[in-house]
């Protein structure tokens, strides 16, 4: 009896063209979904909006013409004008100028957190959740110890004993932030190994990290970017917070955190010093934590009816 399936070279093409097309559509309309949700929330459409101003502000700032560490006797505590939009504080330095740079520390230390943080939580959730049994329960053992750690406590420590600096911040906030981004990835990837394509793939020959490359992580980016969101914010706050306690970046470097720490001996007199930066502070941490429920929102699975 003749067989009726035959495959050959151009079948396998044809299949793998097909796989490529579903996932550019699929990927259309993963944007379409995010820009739906954004579009129809308007605190969402503010958030957005702020993040691309402040980002873009703070990436300009060398075009602006004071030195954010330049000092000025006649300028000191000089109010909010044309020239110096935010004032000047007490060393007669550009307030503004002073912020932008801020921001730019701020921030680079908030994504730089966030990408060492999600490299080093998704590799451990992934194998952990794939290779399971004795070698999984040692993982999330040692996951839970960070997550029962007093994180901030032990950052205060650690930055009291280092060298204060932008990559001493990075590691210490990655180093306490991890955990949480492993447990959602672990939780994710336990349920996708059981998919009928990985078990498929595993029969065929491919390795762990073959299938963990090509089938798993692409299907957990949804969580993922939603845990970066929310990650950025929390590195933001935390390193304002070890700034403002002289923990952060050393003078006379500034940071938002560095900027509160420096306005509270004139809290006052000059309150609208502190007013700048913590203003700063919240509308960034907010418009982070806004757009990590819209991405949530907007790639959660959905019932089509």
């Amino acid at each position: 009896m003749e067989n009726k399936y035959v495959f050959n070279e151009s079948s396998f093409q044809r299949m793998e063209k097909k796989q490529k097309d579903l996932g550019a559509v699929y990927r259309r309309s993963l944007w379409k979904d995010i820009k739906k949700e954004i579009r129809a929330n308007k605190l969402a459409m503010f958030a957005v909006i702020y993040l691309v101003i402040i980002i873009t502000a703070c990436l300009l700032a060398p075009l602006s013409p004071y030195d954010p560490n330049g000092l000025s006797r006649a300028d000191k505590f000089a109010p909010a004008s044309l020239q110096h939009p935010f004032g000047c504080d007490e060393f007669g330095r550009d307030y503004f100028t002073r912020a932008l740079y801020g921001g730019r520390i701020s921030l680079l230390v908030g994504f730089s957190a966030m990408f060492v943080t999600v490299c080093i939580g998704t590799t451990i959730g992934i194998f952990s959740g794939y290779i399971g049994g004795k070698f999984d329960m040692l993982l999330m053992r040692f996951t839970d110890i960070f997550l029962a750690l007093p994180s901030m406590l032990l950052m205060i420590v650690l930055n009291s004993f280092l060298k204060p600096s932008i990559p001493t911040l990075i590691a210490v906030l990655s180093l306490f932030s991890w955990a949480s981004v492993a447990r959602i990835t672990r939780a994710e990837t336990m349920s996708l190994k059981e998919r009928d394509y990985v078990v498929a793939s595993k029969n065929l020959g491919a390795g762990n990290i073959q299938i963990a490359v090509k089938h798993i992580l692409p299907n957990i980016l949804g969580p993922v970017m939603v845990a970066a969101s929310l990650g950025v914010a929390s590195a933001i706050l935390s390193e304002s917070s070890l700034s403002f306690l002289g923990l952060g970046i050393s003078i006379p470097h500034a940071s938002w955190g560095s900027m509160l720490q420096g306005a509270q001996a004139f809290i006052l007199d000059r309150p609208i010093l502190a007013v700048y930066p913590g203003v700063l502070i919240l509308l960034t941490v907010l418009s982070f934590n806004i757009l990590g429920d819209v991405l949530r929102s907007a790639l959660e699975p959905k019932i089509v009816k």
